[in-house]
Parts: structure tokens; sequence; C-alpha cells
């Protein structure tokens, strides 16, 4: 057994989440219209398998040796049917680590070259597009709400190897719930989280 190259491999490898397969990465786009900056969000088309006619932001699954900044990027372009050179990366925003084994990394952007009305989205994917003006979002905070994340029994799971066995005092917690009211849309769940999270650095840099 090499231990010296075990520990060197060690030393500068960069950790990530523990039983969190599914990778996701989305962009926070950013867009200047009539005079404001605007954030774009995308009514899912009500013919996808999962989330069918939800709000998200662009964004999808990371694919095999691809980055979380590239996959925000393809997405983006797949998804709003723009070119890259339409879409400049301002940096990371904080990531989401979900309780339904998946991670999520989160980019702003900024969408230029292109007008607002010029944007014509997959209809594969994307119903339509509208956005929220970024001042709304500054001046009002979301709902919240709480569900309660608890472990459930099942036949299967081998309780006679645990102390006090189906007795014992599984941790239970919760799972706060965010909701955004933008005119006839609600902007709920992981894409609320985001849009708050993005909304607490740009007030904690303009400070």
């Amino acid at each position: 057994m090499n231990i010296d190259k075990i520990l060197n491999n060690i030393s500068g490898r960069i950790p990530k989440p523990i039983d969190h397969e599914k990778k996701y990465s989305i962009l926070v786009a950013l867009i200047e219209n009539n005079g404001q900056w605007e954030i774009i969000y995308e009514l899912r088309a009500k013919t996808l398998n999962k989330q069918p006619g939800e709000v998200s932001f662009p964004g999808g699954e990371v694919e095999t040796g691809e980055t979380f900044k590239h996959a925000a990027l393809r997405e983006t372009m797949e998804e709003l049917l723009i070119e890259e050179d339409n879409i400049s990366i301002i940096g990371e925003l904080d990531y989401l680590v979900a309780n339904e084994n998946m991670i999520i990394h989160c980019f702003l952007g900024v969408i230029k070259g292109v007008n607002l009305n010029e944007i014509k989205p997959n209809k594969d994917e994307v119903d339509h597009l509208f956005t929220v003006p970024l001042e709304f979002l500054l001046n009002n905070e979301p709902d919240r709400y709480e569900l309660d994340i608890q472990t459930l029994e099942n036949e299967e799971f081998p309780y006679n190897l645990i102390p006090n066995g189906k007795k014992y005092k599984f941790r239970r917690g919760k799972h706060q719930v965010l909701f955004y009211k933008y005119k006839n849309y609600i902007i709920w769940g992981f894409t609320a989280k985001m849009t708050k999270n993005f909304v607490d650095i740009y007030k904690s840099v303009g400070e």
C-alpha cells in the first residue's frame, strides 16, 4: 500500500456532499428591460414528466464530464434558444443540498445582445417566459411555511441491528418552503429559495 500517494491525493481533493448522486445547475438570468433590471423565469411546458407547468429557472442536470458552470450555460442556451455570446456568467451563488438526494448549483448571469421580446424559448421544455423586476424582489419578502421531515418505518429496515430497535429516536427536522406571489405567478420551492439567496447576497453587497 502506497500510503504517501493516498495522503497526497486526499490533501488536494475537493470535497463533495455524501449521498447526493444527482447534480443540477441553474442560472439566475438578469436582463435589462424597459430601463429596469429583471429576472427571467420559465413556466415549464405542461407536457414535461417532471414538474409540468411550474415556475423554474433555466437549468437542468449536469452531464458526465461537465462542470456545473457549463451545464448552466448549456441548459440556458437550449431552453431560451439563445447563443453563448448572449450569456455573461458573473459568478456562482450559494448551492443547495436537497433532501431528494441531489445538489443544485446556482449561477448569476446577464442576458445581453438580445431584447426580452426577441427570446423565443424551446416549446418542448418551456411554455413561456416571464420576468420579475429586481426592485419587486428587493422590496417584497417571500411567505414562509414549514413541513415536518421524519423517518417512516418500513419492513425491510434491520431495526434489530440498532439500539432500541423500532423505538430508536430518529432525528426529525423542518423543511422551510418559500413562496413569492407576482401577478398570476407563484414562485415557490427551490426556485424561491434560490431567488431569496440572490436577493440576500445582492442586499449584503450593496450595504
